[in-house]
């Protein structure tokens, strides 16, 4: 089966978090007791993968570097690239293309989060799909501030239409998208928008074009947050909180994940938990490996 490499968009200046982001990326900010990142992370970890390129500015490119460093502590390998600007979220295939290679791709927005009991095998079917493209859609009660996919009886999506003043549907497209190969030549021949970006809608207009799109639903009992503004990241924050203090279980935990996925060793996870010992959170960890 062909590879997947994965990417983090964790750009931005972060503008709708002001204050909150003047000196910091909004990808660093706590969900809880995880930093943002952790959660995009997580997905990715799920969908098997185990390379990520992770694109921020070149302010934030080093607080990045310092909290996740090569991956090699949960069994992975991270690499970094600057985005100079924010051109669009379609340029991360451009900046990404060397780390690409011959592999397909899955690209997430660093400041959603997703979770869900039946994710872990949506995901997988997505990533295996080696010849079309995925996109997500989740159904919202008002879809018009979103980008809208219509879909057809085929699960293949044949409209999309950014933030409609009368929506063809009610799925909504969140930040997760699988691409095949191809995305980098697409990339590089797609024009700006109305806004001076390189638009990921126009990516997925190019395969919709070669009927190559699918659209897996995210079902009902899945969470998806868009945590850029002040109510959203509060709102994530209570969703992990309550969760965890229920259920005691970890959500979107990276070393969890790790062991699970057979990257890291029992005794791997047991010294990652020294780390956090005075921490519910070093306390999980240091359970989990004693079990």
């Amino acid at each position: 089966m062909k590879n997947r490499k994965g990417i983090i968009l964790a750009g931005g200046s972060g503008t709708r978090l002001y204050p909150l982001t003047i000196a910091i990326s909004k990808q660093i900010m706590p969900v809880y007791d995880k930093p943002m990142i952790y959660y995009p992370i997580s997905v990715l970890m799920e969908a098997g993968v185990k390379e990520i390129l992770i694109i921020s500015t070149p302010r934030d490119v080093v607080t990045f570097k310092a909290l996740l460093g090569d991956g090699s502590q949960w069994g992975m390998k991270f690499e970094y690239a600057i985005q100079e600007k924010p051109n669009g979220l379609a340029e991360a295939f451009i900046i990404g293309e060397e780390f690409i290679g011959n592999d397909n791709v899955v690209m997430i927005l660093g400041d959603n989060m997703f979770y869900g009991a039946n994710l872990p095998e949506i995901l997988k079917r997505a990533s295996e799909r080696e010849n079309e493209s995925t996109i997500f859609g989740y159904y919202v009660k008002d879809p018009r501030a979103y980008g809208v996919v219509e879909i057809d009886e085929n699960g293949k999506a044949v409209s999309i239409e950014e933030k409609p003043e009368k929506p063809k549907s009610n799925y909504a497209v969140p930040g997760l998208y699988f691409y095949t190969n191809e995305v980098v030549k697409i990339a590089k021949t797609i024009e700006p928008s109305a806004r001076g970006e390189l638009e990921i809608t126009s990516i997925n207009d190019e395969y919709m074009k070669l009927g190559k799109l699918k659209v897996e639903k995210l079902e009902r009992g899945t969470a998806w947050f868009d945590t850029g503004t002040h109510d959203a990241l509060l709102e994530t924050a209570s969703f992990v909180q309550t969760i965890q203090k229920r259920q005691g279980v970890q959500v979107c935990c990276p070393e969890e994940l790790a062991y699970k996925q057979g990257w890291i060793t029992k005794e791997q996870l047991s010294e990652l938990s020294k780390v956090y010992m005075k921490t519910e959170y070093g306390k999980y960890l240091k359970e989990l490996a004693e079990e």
